[in-house]
């Protein structure tokens, strides 16, 4: 890196903290600082929730997932908009009128504080590897632009520096000062993605327009030198999908992929359901906002902007495809072993390669900016999350039943930055083991970053359903559906690992899961009032 690239990072992320430190003083108790006040515009929202819900699998996991696939993950997106909707419409405004600071204040209300506790419980334990897993592909881009490679040594030191620059603003800011912080972010990691996806189509020199699109549609087989390991027997390579790459539609009937219209508007429409209903981290912006319209509003404007954001990648990993089938020798790369490999064999860090190899002083600083935030806009909102439930929905409140109450919002303030400091390092930590999980599962970066979400999601989920839409269930019949949520997922994601071979795509995880543990906890007869 050029010194241009330092000082422009220097400069981004002393904006970062410098906007923190403004917004510090204006929390005045910790409904101020996890929910603003509920003062929040919902456009502003909107565009922080796409940063978040976006987030650094994004930024290196979609040019990875066009590099070696097609554009069928779209119809993820327009699944997220149909849950979006949904939860718009008919959970959120129960949700938002319960007045609580937590998502678990509402099943607390519901089924006891002991059912508010495990549930809060389980959401803080989803969220150690959710988070984790988003700060480590982050990780992946700066190991490769500030170290030179995506060695284990190298990705720990990368994880280090980015929980710690996201815990200290997050701490000073709050949930109004991320949300700003995050709006912000957005629109540069937005920026700096146009930018590249303009710059590698300008560095096709000499390839015309109808050679691209030939090269798209056609697809290919890759004989490189080197490379023969990668190939299998007919000649194509692992982790890449055969055929068309500007396919955006699959309608074929199989379970065991993730991308077909089936599993993109049924189960990713499921998903969506589960994740902004029952992850605070992504509820928690809506709860700030002014009214509950605008919170309605504000989540389903998020959705629709995350689809032209997400093209944006997905197109770069297909320019960049297109780029190195044209030049193969461009493509290989000295791995860690001082071995020479290629973004054929191993494409999670396609496009923090080219950002370090071929990118421009000055427009690299650009385009480390665009990755941090990216990256940021994730971690600091899970921070903030995590601190709020603990806080809120644990800490407070068993102190309280001990007799040791902490009334002042002073020391309710003190409180909350502490535990601010405790999640972020606690994520930091768990972001070190997800490196471990992600080579296990033999998943790709962006399948392996939403998959591990189910954890947590497919316990809660029949338990919020059960408090929304039934008079059933107990405290038991809760803890059971929450234990249950976690034993079902397990086998799902290491299916490689136990099987040999992936039968069920995570897109089908949630909806699985989520029918299960919502009869378990249906089983539960209601406590006599």
């Amino acid at each position: 890196m050029a010194v241009i690239d330092w000082l422009i990072v220097a400069l981004f992320l002393g904006t970062l903290v410098t906007i923190g430190y403004l917004f510090s003083h204006k929390n005045k108790n910790i409904t101020d600082y996890f929910v603003a006040g509920r003062s929040m515009p919902g456009w502003l929202v909107a565009i922080a929730a796409a940063g978040t819900t976006i987030s650094a699998g994004t930024y290196v996991g979609s040019p990875e997932l066009g590099f070696n696939t097609n554009l069928t993950y779209v119809i993820n997106l327009l699944g997220s908009i149909v849950g979006g909707a949904l939860v718009a419409a008919i959970i959120l405004p129960r949700l938002y009128n319960a007045r609580t600071i937590t998502v678990y204040g509402f099943v607390g209300d519901r089924f006891g504080e002991k059912a508010k506790r495990y549930t809060s419980s389980m959401f803080l334990l989803g969220q150690l590897f959710t988070s984790g897993s988003r700060l480590f592909i982050a990780a992946i881009a700066v190991s490769v632009i500030v170290f030179g490679s995506i060695h284990f040594n190298f990705l720990i030191w990368s994880i280090i520096i980015l929980g710690t620059i996201a815990t200290i603003y997050t701490l000073l800011g709050g949930i109004k000062g991320l949300i700003y912080i995050d709006a912000f972010q957005t629109l540069l990691f937005v920026f700096a993605g146009v930018v590249a996806l303009v710059m590698i189509y300008c560095s096709l020199e000499g390839i015309s327009f109808a050679e691209v699109w030939q090269t798209l549609t056609t697809g290919g087989k890759v004989k490189m030198p080197g490379a023969d390991a990668a190939l299998l027997a007919d000649g194509t390579l692992q982790g890449w999908t055969e055929g068309s790459k500007v396919k955006m539609f699959d309608p074929s009937f199989r379970f065991d992929l993730p991308y077909t219209i089936l599993g993109g508007m049924i189960g990713v429409g499921f998903f969506k359901v589960a994740q902004y209903t029952t992850d605070h981290e992504f509820v928690q912006r809506q709860l700030a906002c002014r009214s509950v319209g605008e919170a309605g509003r504000s989540l389903v404007v998020s959705q629709l902007i995350s689809l032209p954001i997400v093209l944006v990648f997905l197109c770069i990993g297909l320019l960049l495809w297109v780029k190195f089938m044209h030049d193969p020798d461009a493509a290989r790369f000295a791995a860690a072993d001082g071995s020479i490999s290629s973004f054929f064999t191993d494409a999670r860090d396609v496009f923090p390669q080219y950002i370090k190899n071929h990118i421009p002083a000055g427009l690299r600083g650009l385009m480390i900016v665009g990755l941090l935030a990216a990256a940021l806009s994730t971690f600091n909102s899970a921070i903030n999350a995590m601190a709020s439930s603990f806080v809120t929905d644990l800490y407070l409140p068993i102190r309280k039943a001990h007799g040791k109450n902490i009334s002042s919002d002073a020391e309710q303030l003190s409180s909350s930055r502490w535990m601010v400091a405790l999640m972020g390092a606690a994520l930091t930590c768990f972001a070190i083991v997800t490196v471990v999980m992600q080579q296990s599962s033999g998943l790709n970066l962006v399948d392996f970053a939403t998959g591990v979400m189910c954890f947590s999601y497919v316990g809660m989920f029949g338990v919020f359903m059960t408090a929304i839409f039934s008079k059933r269930g107990n405290l038991r019949s809760v803890a059971a559906a929450l234990i249950a949520g976690i034993i079902i997922v397990i086998p799902l994601m290491f299916q490689k690992e136990f099987f040999g071979h992936s039968y069920i795509a995570w897109t089908w995880w949630c909806p699985i899961g989520g029918v299960i543990t919502t009869a378990i906890c249906l089983i539960g007869k209601p406590a006599k009032q």
